[in-house]
């Protein structure tokens, strides 16, 4: 076998793909041959003041412009590549069916999903916690996986070959201070993720977790510096992850060199877990 991540012929969905580490999967991906789909609540031609509701990372970056879903199909074309950008609320699941049919019937199958659509924006301490962001939470980043996942479960079924990679924080290992809501469901992620590693095996699908740490994407950037700080300095780098990091991870997961592994919950986070003085 030829050491190289080869994905060509096969066919991603990446949600939350707008900006940050879902857009740099995608174009990951993309560049290792695989044709992407590109579905996430914003989407530059589409507006809608329904994203408010997702929260106030969703509505600055529409705000300030950063919003690539449609840009990001349009690289990936440039490469040679099918790609599609789609308007999706992963919580409403009749929108996730209709955009999984979609890559179906134009890209013709869905090899690969990457759940990394969530919310970040739920911070305070847990008498603070919000419980209407408690559900929001809970609907967007663990509810919203389990519907693409089961979205593409029989697809992947049919042709007897995967691959999942859903997108869990290191919050969900070791806790989060002021973000009870957020590592609630990124330690459900993991729980999800060994489940369906486990039912996934017999139908030739793998299912793995990414564990990112602290990672230098446009939200990271627009947080309190001094806090960023912090979370820096406990790593063992001292420094933050760049996209292409947890991207170049995901790419080795969804390829043949990693066919054998699965309910793995791999930490791309410079050493954050680590007792670093």
């Amino acid at each position: 076998m030829a050491v190289e991540i080869d994905l060509s012929g096969r066919v991603a969905l990446v949600t939350g793909g707008s900006r940050g580490l879902g857009r740099a999967d995608a174009l990951t991906l993309a560049r290792a041959g695989a044709d992407v789909a590109i579905a996430d609540i914003l989407v530059e031609s589409e507006a809608s003041e329904e994203t408010d509701r997702w929260g106030a990372l969703a509505t600055a970056a529409r705000a300030q412009g950063m919003v690539y879903t449609e840009s990001t199909a349009d690289e990936i074309r440039a490469m040679g590549r099918r790609s599609l950008a789609l308007r999706c609320d992963v919580t409403e699941r009749e929108q996730v069916a209709a955009a999984v049919e979609r890559v179906v019937e134009e890209l013709g199958s869905v090899d690969i999903l990457v759940n990394n659509a969530a919310t970040l924006d739920h911070v305070g301490q847990f008498h603070d916690q919000s419980p209407e962001l408690w559900e929001r939470d809970l609907r967007v980043n663990l509810t919203g996986s389990f519907n693409c996942a089961q979205a593409v479960w029989p697809h992947m079924k049919e042709r007897q070959w995967g691959r999942i990679v859903n997108m869990a924080s290191v919050a969900g290992t070791l806790g989060g201070f002021g973000q009870a809501s957020y590592s609630t469901t990124k330690a459900g992620i993991l729980g999800l993720t060994r489940t369906l590693a486990m039912e996934g095996a017999r139908h030739g699908i793998t299912c793995n977790a990414i564990i990112p740490g602290v990672i230098g994407t446009e939200a990271f950037n627009m947080a309190n510096p001094a806090m960023n700080q912090r979370i820096v300095d406990r790593t063992a780098f001292k420094r933050p992850g760049e996209p292409q990091d947890v991207a170049s991870a995901i790419a080795f997961l969804c390829s043949d060199l990693a066919s054998y592994i699965t309910g793995v919950g791999l930490n791309v986070s410079g050493g954050v877990e680590l007792f670093v003085f």
